[in-house]
C-alpha cells in the first residue's frame, strides 16, 4: 500500500471572453433557445476568438493562475499531463507547449485523449506518480477548443460545445483521510461508431475530399450516446457509493461531466442524491469536453471544505467512462 495519497492542493481555470448565445446560434442554424434549453440545458457557451490561438492558449492561462494561487515555482513542477481532444497540432504534445508557455522547464509531460473522460483519466494517471513518491508536484490540465471541430451548420451538435480550460495541482500527503481514494475507468470501443471525428487520423488522412465532405467535424448520434451516458455514468457512480458505503445524505458533492442536463439529472436520481450537491455549469459554458470537470472544481473551490466526500463521473467518446472518489484536501483561502 502506498505511503502517500495524491491530494488536490489548488485549482486554476480560464474561459474565453466571447459568449455565444442561443440567439446567435439561431442565426446560423434552424434552432431556438427553447429547443436547446429543453433538450440540452445550455443557454450560452464561451468561444476562443483570438486569432491563431489553440487549446494551449487557454491551458497556459489556467496553469499560470494555478501557479500563482498555490505559490508554486514553475521550476518545482515535476510533471504536466494534459487531458485533451483538440491538441494545438498532432505533435508535439499540447502539454509540452503549455509547459513552455508557463515556464515549466524541469518536468516531463504528455497528452491523454479519452474523449470527454480525458481529465479524469489524466487525473488518475497522475495520481499514481504522486502515490509512488517519485513526483511531488504534478499538474493535470483539462482543456479543449471544441469550436475548432464543431460544424456550425449541424443543428444537432453545434449547440452543445464550448471552449475552456482548467488545471489542478496534485501533491503527496501522508494523511489517508484526504485525497484520491479510488477510481474506476472503463471503455467500450464499439461505441466509436456513434461519436467520432472521421477524418484527420492515419485511417483517413486529411485531403481535399475529407474537407469538402466536412469529415473533420464532430459526428454524434444523439440517442445511442445519450442512452449509454445515462447508464454508464450512473452505474459507476452508484457502484462507487456502494463500494465505499457512502449514503446519499453523506455525499457532499457530485461532479458530473457537463454533456447534457438530462443526463446529469438522471444520474443524480439514480444515485439518490439532492440536486443541491450537484455541480452544474453547463448552462453557461456548454460541454467543454476535457475541461468540464476541472472547471466545476474551479468554480466551486470556495464552497469545498476539507474532508468533503466528492464523486466525479464522466462519459465520452470511445466510449470511455469512469468515476473517482476523493476527499477534498483543503479549505479555500
Amino acid at each position: 500500500m502506498s505511503k502517500y495519497n495524491a491530494i488536490i492542493t489548488g485549482v486554476g481555470g480560464y474561459v474565453p471572453d466571447y459568449i455565444m448565445t442561443n440567439q446567435e446560434l439561431a442565426q446560423k442554424v434552424e434552432t431556438t433557445d427553447e429547443w436547446i434549453m429543453t433538450r440540452i440545458g445550455i443557454k450560452e457557451r464561451r468561444i476562443l476568438k483570438e486569432e491563431n490561438e489553440g487549446t494551449s492558449f487557454m491551458g497556459a492561462k489556467a496553469v499560470l493562475q494555478l501557479l500563482e494561487k498555490t505559490n508554486t515555482n514553475p521550476d518545482d513542477v515535476d510533471m504536466l499531463i494534459c487531458g485533451i481532444v483538440t491538441p494545438d497540432m498532432q505533435f508535439p504534445a499540447t502539454a509540452n507547449i503549455i509547459s513552455d508557455k508557463t515556464g515549466i522547464k524541469n518536468a516531463f509531460g504528455f497528452d491523454l485523449n479519452a474523449g470527454c473522460s480525458s481529465f479524469l483519466y489524466a487525473l488518475n494517471t497522475a495520481s499514481k506518480y504522486v502515490e509512488s513518491g517519485t513526483h511531488k508536484k504534478v499538474i493535470v490540465v483539462g482543456a479543449d477548443k471544441m469550436s475548432s471541430i464543431t460544424d456550425y451548420t449541424d443543428r444537432a451538435t453545434c449547440p452543445i460545445f464550448g471552449d475552456g480550460a482548467a488545471a489542478v495541482l496534485l501533491e503527496p500527503s501522508e494523511d489517508k483521510e484526504i485525497g484520491i481514494i479510488d477510481t474506476t475507468m472503463q471503455v467500450d470501443g464499439s461505441g466509436r461508431k456513434h461519436l467520432h471525428q472521421l477524418a484527420g487520423g492515419s485511417q483517413k488522412p486529411s485531403s481535399f475530399e475529407t474537407v469538402l465532405n466536412r469529415e473533420h467535424f464532430i459526428y454524434q448520434e444523439g440517442q445511442p450516446v445519450f442512452k449509454a451516458a445515462v447508464s454508464k455514468m450512473a452505474d459507476v457512480s452508484v457502484d462507487m457509493m456502494k463500494k465505499h458505503d457512502i449514503k446519499p445524505d453523506k455525499l457532499n458533492w457530485f461532479v458530473p461531466h457537463q454533456a447534457n442536463m438530462r443526463i446529469i439529472e438522471a444520474t443524480a436520481k439514480r444515485m439518490g442524491i439532492s440536486k443541491d450537491i450537484v455541480m452544474i455549469n453547463i448552462h453557461k459554458f456548454g460541454n467543454t469536453t476535457s475541461a468540464t470537470i476541472p472547471l466545476l472544481l474551479w468554480e466551486w473551490e470556495d464552497k469545498l471544505k476539507k474532508g468533503d466526500q466528492v464523486i466525479i463521473a464522466t462519459f465520452g467518446a470511445g466510449f470511455a467512462w469512469g468515476a473517482t472518489y476523493l476527499k477534498w484536501a483543503y479549505n479555500a483561502k
